[in-house]
């Protein structure tokens, strides 16, 4: 028998059990529900995202096998590593966290996209995740160059997991930047690995790596039920400094 996405209602906030997921198009669950928190931190905590262009109602998704980085395995490559150290002592270079929410959601909504027409990232959800950013679930990480914003990324964090949702780069390795600190940031409290959700050139060439879904879900699991209260994220790290300790323990793999 085919399987068929479930149709959600608005009340009550609940999905079907991702393994009922279709295999074409690979993770489609669920169509239907709401934005809100509510539905938005359901759907996260079981490893579910939305995804769904403007012209269609909302698609739920738990994609298998699933993209992650765990960020012992983070690659950062010598042509990185030379162009974080020149930006760097430049001192023209800054990075932040959660200071421009909705312009690095603005950004990404503007990216061109191979293979992709138009974004997905909507004026519904920059308000959906404003508002988990303003309650503390979600995040953003700003790469500046002269004080203007040319990269960054954004996300979702529940527990000690951190869910990345889009990046963006206005100028080269903006956005291998961002998640070179972001990383840093994260394993110092505590954090171990981020869901990267899709796999992508980009993300596996800086240590992403696929796993099934049923491995996806007990990393997760473990990860939310470590406590790490909702709030403004700042980084609290010298981030290049522990980027270029890190990259030491990377070498044999970073250097082709």
């Amino acid at each position: 028998m085919n399987k068929t996405p479930f149709w959600l209602d608005p009340k009550p906030v609940t999905f079907p059990p991702t393994n009922l997921a279709l295999d074409e198009p690979d993770g489609l669950l669920a169509i239907g529900g709401a934005l809100t928190q509510e539905w938005l931190l359901q759907a996260y905590s079981k490893g579910i995202f939305p995804w769904f262009n403007p012209d269609e109602p909302i698609l739920w998704w738990s994609p298998n096998p699933r993209s992650v980085l765990l960020i012992d395995d983070l690659k950062i490559r010598r042509s990185l590593r030379k162009s974080l150290r020149k930006m760097c002592e430049s001192h023209q270079l800054k990075v932040t966290l959660d200071q421009s929410f909705i312009e690095v959601m603005q950004h990404c909504a503007q990216i061109e996209r191979k293979d992709q027409a138009g974004t997905w990232i909507t004026d519904d959800m920059l308000s959906a995740y404003n508002q988990l950013h303003q309650a503390g679930h979600a995040h953003s990480v700003e790469v500046w160059w002269q004080d203007e914003l040319v990269g960054g990324l954004y996300g979702v964090a529940i527990g000690k997991m951190f869910f990345g949702e889009s990046m963006f780069s206005k100028i080269n390795d903006a956005s291998k930047i961002a998640l070179v600190a972001l990383s840093m940031q994260l394993k110092v409290w505590g954090f171990s690995l981020i869901d990267t959700q899709v796999e992508t050139a980009h993300l596996k060439s800086m240590g992403a790596s696929m796993v099934s879904r049923q491995v996806f879900e007990s990393l997760l699991q473990q990860q939310i039920q470590q406590p790490f209260p909702p709030h403004k994220w700042q980084l609290e790290i010298d981030w290049f400094q522990a980027a270029i300790e890190h990259s030491h323990f990377q070498n044999a793999l970073s250097d082709s």
